[in-house]
């Protein structure tokens, strides 16, 4: 058996320390030995097979334990929360939640109620988030403020040295994403 958390914050500013505090703790009181930590910074809108937590719960083996502080640290989704607690499931590993007191090793209905019950929940939270968010930008809008990275100025881009060889590709039809994934600098006329 080995005992795993897996630690995710949005932006770099955050941390996890806290988490790893109360991971720990849990993790003595239960005598489940040694934890290694998994640790990234991503935001949870990238589906968990392609963030660390994929990897992870790949190799992850019958026996094996894993920590979460929140069920939302491990997707933004409820089908992702439910795929991830059926994967712990049929891979026969135990998911802690330390916030919200879920054991997938708990197999009774309570469980299965209580885990889509909270994810259900952390959506919500994280869509009413989303929802805000636009409302503000739809009113900053209105109120006339340009929002989005300002505009370039001449002579500012380090394209700038090869815009001839990238007029003459255009003037070629040549696809700009060719363009764009190609070495400027050895191309020569």
């Amino acid at each position: 058996m080995t005992t795993f958390s897996y630690l995710r914050v949005s932006t770099i500013d955050q941390d996890t320390e806290k988490n790893k505090l109360e991971i720990l703790q849990f993790v003595h009181n239960n005598k489940l030995g040694n934890v290694i930590f998994t640790e990234e910074k991503i935001t949870g809108k990238v589906h968990y097979k392609d963030r660390e937590l994929g990897r992870l719960l790949e190799s992850m083996k019958k026996g094996d334990v894993l920590i979460v502080p929140e069920l939302s640290r491990l997707a933004r989704s409820v089908s992702q929360i439910l795929e991830i607690i059926n994967l712990c499931k049929q891979k026969e590993f135990t998911l802690y939640s330390l916030k919200e007191g879920f054991n997938s090793g708990d197999s009774g209905i309570t469980s299965v109620i209580t885990s889509t019950v909270f994810a259900l929940v952390a959506q919500i939270e994280r869509d009413l988030i989303s929802q805000r968010t636009k409302e503000a930008l739809h009113s900053k809008r209105a109120s006339g403020v340009k929002l989005g990275r300002p505009k370039g100025k001449k002579g500012k881009s380090k394209l700038d040295a090869y815009r001839d060889t990238i007029i003459k590709l255009n003037n070629l039809r040549v696809p700009k994403t060719i363009i764009a994934n190609t070495n400027l600098q050895s191309i020569k006329y």
